[in-house]
Order: C-alpha cells, then structure tokens, then sequence
C-alpha cells in the first residue's frame, strides 16, 4: 500500500491540495480566503491533470525522434487553465475591494446580513 502511495506522490500531493482548497472555499467566511482557497484548489487541479498526462519514458513530439511521444494538449490546456485563473482572481480580488468599500466587512455571512436587511 505504501508504495503504490510513493510511486503515485504526484496524485496524493494533487488530492491534498483540491482537499485543503475546498475546505477553505466551504469552510471559511472570509472572502479573501475563499479566493486563496479556490486558487489552492485550482493548483490541485492542475497538478493532476499534469501527473496524469506523464507517460514514462516518452518524448516531446518531434519527428526526428523515435516514440512513444507525449501529448502536448494537456500541457496547452493548463497553460490556458492558468491564464483563466489568474484573471479570475484579479476580478474577485476586484469585487471584493468593492463589497469591503460598500459594507465595511469581508465576512460572507455579515454581508449577507446587511444585504438583506436594506
């Protein structure tokens, strides 16, 4: 059993991460934290979706070389997934400046209070 977990490190690692994010996401009432919760979450994303696409002893797609070769689409795929995320978080750290202005609180629940009582 353990060394099923040592030779898979790479999916433990990405599974502790989506763990740890989600509980911020779900278990916190701060909005900064959710948003670092949903990057934390994110990363675990990305990790597996990366351990997932490695394939031993392949290589980069070039025709000069002999195969098995390695898809470059999940790769791209991450690199966008990325870029998305890193937009993401500028327009929630965006909105959440805004909700701090407007309410003088980050915490989701005393927003929701004085939302509702206006």
């Amino acid at each position: 059993m353990i060394d099923v977990l040592v030779d898979r490190a790479y999916f433990v690692v990405a599974f502790l991460l989506l763990g740890i994010g989600a509980h911020m996401v779900i278990g916190d009432r701060n909005l900064v934290k959710k948003v670092i919760g949903l990057n934390v979450f994110q990363s675990g994303i990305f990790l597996f979706l990366i351990a997932s696409a490695y394939v031993t002893g392949a290589s980069a797609p070039l025709l000069s070389e002999p195969g098995p070769y390695v898809s470059p689409l999940p790769h791209v795929l991450i690199l966008t997934a990325i870029v998305v995320g890193v937009s993401l978080t500028a327009v929630a750290l965006g909105l959440i400046v805004r909700i701090y202005g407007e309410y003088g609180t980050l915490r989701a629940d005393l927003v929701s209070e004085v939302s509702d009582g206006e």
